[in-house]
């Protein structure tokens, strides 16, 4: 098989080299293409020069993209996913974007005789690289099956929510709860700091209490060594989930006022500490605000 990956940011970089280790060949796109070079030497992987070759060349193409303007930028148009899918293929986007974001391709696309998914992903960027992700694919049934030989190298668990759309709205939700979580084990470390706990004591408990979650594991160092760790998932994306998130919620009519003061909070870290720091940084603008320290 043929597997392109358009969008090679961190998440794609990761879903790229999880899929660089099987047998198929693999072809990437990125719409700023020195961004791809490096990876693609790393990986032994072909840069194809436009959306519509990597729809024409691949069996799957999967798109990793930040928002919904970056998907209609390498779906729409003449040069687009959409307009070049090549019969047989499948195309699959597991960005975190609204449920509705394919809808306006799906007509072009199935008449080319390919496929159509929204697949968005739950976990970090080391569990994508690893294979073990979770992933809610929204679609048909044949189209999940023509797929799955390339969404199984990238996750432990694959789960067919529904039609079109249904993975998205999957993923909104999902993250709704990992920004609670995430704020959540912020004021709970920094509470625990204050009253003279220490940082590493405290986060190990809050990870083998009732409260250990898998992302209170992944999440680890971000939370104990804020300065060390690497950017997993950045302030200015959990902020433009957060929106999407009380945008759906409201659109449902459904009351989401944990997720607007999540996404207050998450506002309020990314003006003091800067947008592009890893969303754990929530607790080191709460230790801003508390007066800093950090006991032993």
């Amino acid at each position: 098989m043929k597997v392109a990956v358009v969008g090679t940011g961190r998440m794609g970089s990761a879903m790229a080299r999880a899929i660089a280790r099987g047998d198929d060949e693999l072809l990437l796109y990125n719409r700023t293409p020195d961004k791809a070079r490096p990876l693609a030497d790393e990986l032994g992987a072909t840069m194809v020069d436009s959306p519509a070759e990597a729809a024409a060349s691949a069996d799957v193409c999967i798109t990793m993209l930040a928002d919904g303007a970056a998907v209609a930028s390498v779906w729409d148009g003449d040069d687009g996913l959409a307009s070049n899918a090549r019969e047989g293929s499948v195309l699959v986007d597991m960005s975190t974007v609204p449920p509705d974001t394919l809808q306006p391709y799906a007509a072009r696309v199935r008449e080319r005789g390919a496929g159509l998914l929204d697949a968005p992903v739950s976990g970090s960027t080391q569990l994508a690289e690893s294979g073990s992700l979770t992933i809610m694919a929204g679609g048909e049934v044949q189209d999940i099956e023509r797929a799955r030989p390339v969404l199984e190298r990238l996750a432990k668990t694959l789960h067919h929510v529904g039609p079109l759309g249904s993975g998205s709205a999957m993923k909104l939700a999902v993250n709704a709860v990992i920004f609670a979580l995430n704020n959540a084990v912020s004021e709970a470390l920094v509470i625990a700091e204050r009253a003279g706990i220490h940082r590493e004591l405290a986060y190990e408990i809050i990870a083998t209490s009732a409260a250990g979650a898998p992302f209170v594991g992944y999440k680890r160092q971000a939370f104990v060594e804020p300065e060390a760790a690497p950017v997993g998932f950045s302030l200015d994306l959990a902020a433009k989930d957060l929106a999407l998130i009380t945008a759906f919620a409201d659109q449902l009519g459904v009351p989401a006022a944990q997720a607007a003061a999540n996404a207050t909070l998450i506002g309020e870290a990314a003006a003091q500490v800067g947008a592009d720091r890893d969303f754990a940084q929530v607790a080191t603008h709460l230790r801003a605000l508390a007066g800093e320290g950090r006991p032993g």
